[in-house]
């Protein structure tokens, strides 16, 4: 298989990719995200994946592109990344004790395949006090997360519960892109 391109520039993504042995080099575009409102949770991601995926792959037509966009989601809302300390803490309290929804888009392209995928995962958080989530945004590892917590970080300690794929969470579900890149050929069968 070819050098994959990852068009993402997070480090767990990377982590992940390397677990899986891949060959990738990391490129990043400059697309502005679109946000279309009328698209479902899993719509939304999967076409955030794909604008992030063919805007580098308008560059590097020869290889195969993967992009990714991670949402969490509760009572309909999406909370991306917080933009302050306070939007951490409001994100936080909103998840504290509660069921949330982490939907991870995927998309694939390359110069005969464009596909896009997404994965659900529901995540039941323990009731934080505020203490402990004025601690947990003063580590600072909230600030670059959607929905403000990493599951395979600090944020753990927090975690009651996942129902489905845990690294759809860090925001790459590992066993469906391995699948999904085994049925296009770009993974040899055992």
């Amino acid at each position: 298989m070819d050098k994959l391109i990852l068009a993402s520039n997070s480090p767990r993504r990377r982590q992940l990719l390397e677990m899986l042995g891949l060959d990738f080099e990391v490129i990043l575009g400059s697309v502005e995200e679109r946000i279309d409102p009328e698209l479902d949770p899993e719509d939304l991601v999967m076409d955030l994946a794909m604008q992030k995926a063919a805007d580098v792959f308008r560059m590097h037509k020869d290889r195969v592109v993967l992009g990714f966009d991670t949402m969490v989601y509760i009572d309909d809302e999406p909370l991306g990344k917080p933009k302050s300390s306070e939007d951490a803490v409001r994100m936080l309290k909103l998840l504290s004790g509660r069921t949330h929804t982490v939907v991870t888009g995927c998309a694939i392209i390359t110069r005969k395949v464009s596909k896009s995928f997404c994965e659900r995962t529901e995540v039941t958080f323990h009731a934080m006090t505020d203490g402990e989530i004025a601690g947990y945004v003063a580590s600072g590892e909230p600030f670059d997360k959607a929905g403000a917590y990493a599951a395979q970080g600090l944020g753990a300690k927090y975690v009651r519960g996942i129902e489905g794929d845990f690294f759809t969470v860090m925001g790459l579900p590992v066993a469906r892109l391995y699948h999904e890149l085994q049925s296009l050929g770009f993974w040899p069968s055992i």
